[in-house]
């Protein structure tokens, strides 16, 4: 079975400074270290206001996804934001979505890889998988991004 792109597979420093052109911060954990801020524990990135917190071994799926939350947040929730990211369903589909596109900047990772990832860590779709739901099912999410602006920020 495949395993998942982890940090230690791809050059961390092109995502570092993609994350720190949007004002977040990724901060390395040391190996067997607890990461600060992990909603899920074991080796899930985590998020403590701008900063986002990640190990070697911590997901690639998992360090844009907790960025993609940080990105769709308003200032007043990153001033509050310690490991829940909170926000609605249509917010957790626009940052699905927007993992999934900002993928496609980083030669290592790339949509197809991040849906496969995304399916192999356990997201759930009704359609079935990631890729299928990003294909045909993702409006809402499409929606979301446009009409707060993250579609034009992010050149998507």
């Amino acid at each position: 079975m495949v395993d998942v792109l982890r940090i230690r597979d791809i050059d961390i420093q092109l995502v570092r400074q993609f994350l720190a052109e949007q004002n977040l911060s990724l901060m390395a954990v040391a190996d067997n270290n607890d990461i600060p801020g992990s909603h899920w524990g074991d080796d899930e990135a985590g998020l403590i206001g701008g900063t986002l917190y990640a190990r070697s071994d911590t997901p690639v799926h998992s360090v844009l996804h907790e960025a993609c939350h940080y990105f769709l947040m308003d200032t007043k929730r990153r001033e509050e934001l310690h490991t829940d990211a909170g926000g609605t369903a249509v917010e957790e589909n626009a940052v699905c979505y927007l993992q999934i596109r900002l993928a496609d900047r980083f030669a290592a990772i790339g949509s197809q890889r991040m849906c496969e990832d995304m399916d192999r860590w356990g997201y759930s779709f009704r359609l079935g998988s990631a890729s299928a739901w990003f294909d045909r099912d993702a409006e809402d999410a499409v929606l979301f991004l446009k009409e707060g602006n993250f579609w034009d920020h992010f050149s998507l």
